[in-house]
């Protein structure tokens, strides 16, 4: 029996857009939807209830950085990261094998896995598929992702076909080691670069395993977006309909509808938390960084239309205030409001979906937030 659940509900018949349901041994979620980072066991500068308010259905951990510290047998004698972090809700980790390339001295790439020294006290570690499922059971989310190499932007095609058939490789080989089927869903990844031919060959591939649900990785990694959505247009075909779709790493508004428009119910990013601690909000009526000096004595709301505790209790003038002086308090609240921001629009747009106006909707949102149809 498989431990999630995957429900369509509506689609959009002017785009790909679709509105389902996520059933989790931690509860419903309603796609499509963002999922708020929680690298290292928490969703930076926010308490799990914070996160709850906000509207958050399920969240990210980060498999990388919680068996470096504190280390997942650690996590798991606490009772798995839902009680590590004081988290009810659902709980998605990655793999490790993003962070494994873009954090780690890298030493070695082998059809074993990957060696490398850790960022935060240089020793050597190995991370194979059979490690990331080892960790992601003790950590106890209720989807993993398999172990996958995220090629760079730019690499030539030879390397991209070796090492989309290496990552289809070790996912047979996380399929074989996850051995908790009834409590943890195993998702996929297709890679391929922007190469169509080898995108949909990473999808026959690993849909041949016929996995609960599947990602598309190895995008938003340098490259314009043109050509990410040029990719992503034809990309999302090659996956089951009934199964969810993942996009990993979006999460500025204006690809998380052009996603949606093409057919992605699940997206993550770090972009709103990161953001915040930057003094940038996204607001309805566009971008605001409350660090330009207009705001000095600007006592109005962030944003009129928003229903978040920061927009009901603060004024620009005091998150400029927080900012300036690099208090804490100021990405915490800069970060809900950007969290609460983005729910939001994920709330609407489930029901523009369901109304038949997803790409009104759309538009409408584009031409406010970036004066652009």
């Amino acid at each position: 029996m498989q431990p999630i659940r995957f429900e369509l509900i509506a689609r959009d018949s002017k785009t790909k857009a679709r509105r389902g349901r996520l059933i989790t041994p931690h509860g419903t979620v309603e796609t499509p939807v963002f999922m708020p980072v929680g690298t290292q066991a928490t969703v930076k500068a926010l308490k799990p209830e914070d996160v709850k308010e906000i509207g958050a259905q399920i969240i990210l951990g980060n498999t990388y950085h919680l068996f470096l510290r504190p280390g997942h047998e650690i996590v798991k004698r606490a009772g798995g990261l839902h009680k590590f972090m004081n988290w009810d809700g659902a709980i998605l980790t990655d793999s490790g094998g993003f962070q494994v390339f873009s954090l780690g001295d890298i030493n070695k790439i082998t059809e074993n896995g990957v060696e490398f020294r850790s960022h935060i006290d240089g020793s050597k570690q190995l991370l194979t598929p059979e490690k990331s499922m080892e960790i992601q059971n003790a950590l106890g989310s209720d989807i993993i992702m398999a172990f996958d190499e995220c090629v760079p932007y730019g690499a030539d095609r030879s390397y991209v076909e070796k090492s989309l058939a290496m990552t289809t490789r070790w996912l047979k080989r996380c399929k074989a080691a996850h051995t908790e089927n009834d409590k943890r869903a195993l998702f996929g990844i297709m890679q391929g670069g922007m190469d169509i031919s080898l995108r949909r060959e990473s999808a026959n591939q690993i849909v041949e395993l016929d996995l609960p649900g599947y990602s598309i990785g190895g995008l938003s990694v340098g490259e314009p977006k043109e050509v990410m959505l040029d990719v992503l247009d034809e990309a999302v075909d090659f996956l089951p309909t009934e199964k969810p779709r993942y996009l990993m790493g979006v999460g500025s508004p204006d690809m998380l509808l052009e996603g949606m428009a093409r057919g992605i119910d699940m997206f993550d990013c770090v972009l709103p938390t990161r953001e915040a601690r930057h003094g940038r909000a996204m607001t309805s009526a566009g971008p605001v960084n409350v660090r330009n000096a207009k705001y000095t004595d600007d006592f109005s709301a962030l944003d009129a239309e928003c229903d978040c505790y920061t927009c009901r209790n603060y004024s620009k003038a005091y998150l400029r205030h927080l900012i300036k002086a690099e208090e804490i308090l100021g990405a915490t609240l800069l970060s809900i409001h950007n969290l609460r921001f983005l729910v939001r629009l994920m709330e609407g747009a489930r029901q523009a979906i369901e109304s038949e106006t997803f790409e009104h909707y759309k538009n409408g949102f584009l031409n406010t937030y970036y004066g652009k149809p």
